[in-house]
């Protein structure tokens, strides 16, 4: 196998990794704004997000580890990507910046208003890039407007198309859902079982709208054969999903919905192969062979893959392993942090009185 072609499988592990991981984690933020009960809110929400605290920043490298991959291997696929598709990748970037900062930040005031504007970055940090990520890996493997030098020609309406506005929904629905079964994995009480009552609605509506969405891609936009697999794997985790969510199987749930996501990267990057990014006019398109770095540079980044790679896999295992326990509001303490109320100094004896004591 050429190292141009496994560079090309290894960029859609690190995405696979990137969807399955921080897939449940925008399904979490997402659901900051719906699940919890307005008595217990604060309480609820804390929960949800100690879920995935120990784990969210960890799961966003493999984003970083996504695109300095392509980088690397595929400089001219990552130029025309990032300034192709620079806008919607730009509200991307801003929406995870938000996102961390309300993560970091969320706790450090004790003030119901701060919390309160960083539960609205958190949840819109998550909904923005599960629809737009959907919307770039549909125009992606639908093919867009480059001209001869490999420049996107078609302008930032041409990316909202019916087609990519449904990769969108898709997205968001597959992560919402992943997200509710993850909430229902790691969670006790009353809110796993409203988690496991949503999940188990969401999945029904997930498998009608990511199945058409997957059929229309075979019919319309690969020209493999064998991704039909991919489709029917699809199909049968995401009705695995609904059938394990009916019976509160949420582990067996949560594994369904995460092959789902595997079949969903392998359907789109099969569908791509030999290509990066199509092009209309097929002489234009980016391939595995115009668009790659030179052999050398791919040698060196092989062996520095198959070096770290395996360390990096065994301490986000771990990480796992030690926070697996479930958290019930009863596990949450009292908020603590700084405050914006500004202290009182203390009185003072009056100057009289501090005289008659010393006669």
């Amino acid at each position: 196998m050429e190292l141009t072609t496994v560079w090309f499988v290894l960029i859609a592990v690190l995405w696979t990794g990137y969807l399955v991981l921080e897939g449940f984690d925008f399904g979490v933020g997402m659901l900051l704004g719906i699940l919890p009960k307005k008595e217990d809110k604060e309480r609820e929400r804390r929960v949800m997000i100690n879920t995935i605290g120990p784990v969210w920043d960890g799961n966003e490298v493999w984003l970083l580890t996504a695109g300095g991959a392509t980088f690397a291997a595929f400089p001219e696929w990552y130029a025309t990507l990032f300034s192709g598709f620079y806008l919607p990748l730009f509200l991307i970037l801003v929406a995870l910046i938000v996102r961390v900062v309300a993560f970091e930040w969320r706790g450090k005031i004790d003030d119901d208003r701060w919390r309160a504007w960083a539960d609205r970055a958190l949840i819109f940090g998550s909904w923005l890039p599960s629809a737009l990520w959907g919307v770039a890996f549909a125009n992606i493997v639908r093919g867009v407007e480059l001209d001869a030098a490999h420049e996107y020609v078609g302008g930032f309406w041409a990316l909202l198309n019916p087609f990519a506005l449904l990769g969108g929904a898709v997205t968001t629905l597959i992560f919402l859902t992943h997200g509710a079964i993850f909430l229902a994995l790691k969670s006790d009480g009353d809110i796993r079982r409203r988690a496991g009552d949503l999940a188990a609605r969401l999945s029904i509506v997930t498998v009608v709208v990511a199945g058409a969405w997957a059929v229309w891609l075979q019919l319309a936009f690969s020209d493999q054969a064998w991704t039909w697999a991919a489709v029917a794997v699809a199909a049968v985790a995401l009705v695995g999903v609904v059938v394990a969510t009916r019976l509160r199987r949420e582990g067996q749930a949560f594994i369904a919905s995460a092959v789902a996501i595997v079949a969903a990267v392998v359907l789109i990057f099969g569908s791509l192969f030999p290509d990066v990014m199509p092009a209309f006019d097929v002489a234009n398109s980016l391939t595995v062979d115009n668009a790659s770095s030179t052999d050398y540079t791919l040698t060196v980044m092989t062996w520095v893959a198959v070096i770290l790679t395996p360390l990096v896999l065994l301490y986000q295992g771990w990480t796992y392993w030690v926070f697996r326990k479930r958290l019930s509001t009863a596990d949450i303490p009292a908020p603590t942090g700084l405050t914006f109320t500004r202290p009182q100094p203390a009185p003072t004896a009056p100057t009289g009185a501090s005289g008659s004591l010393e006669a």
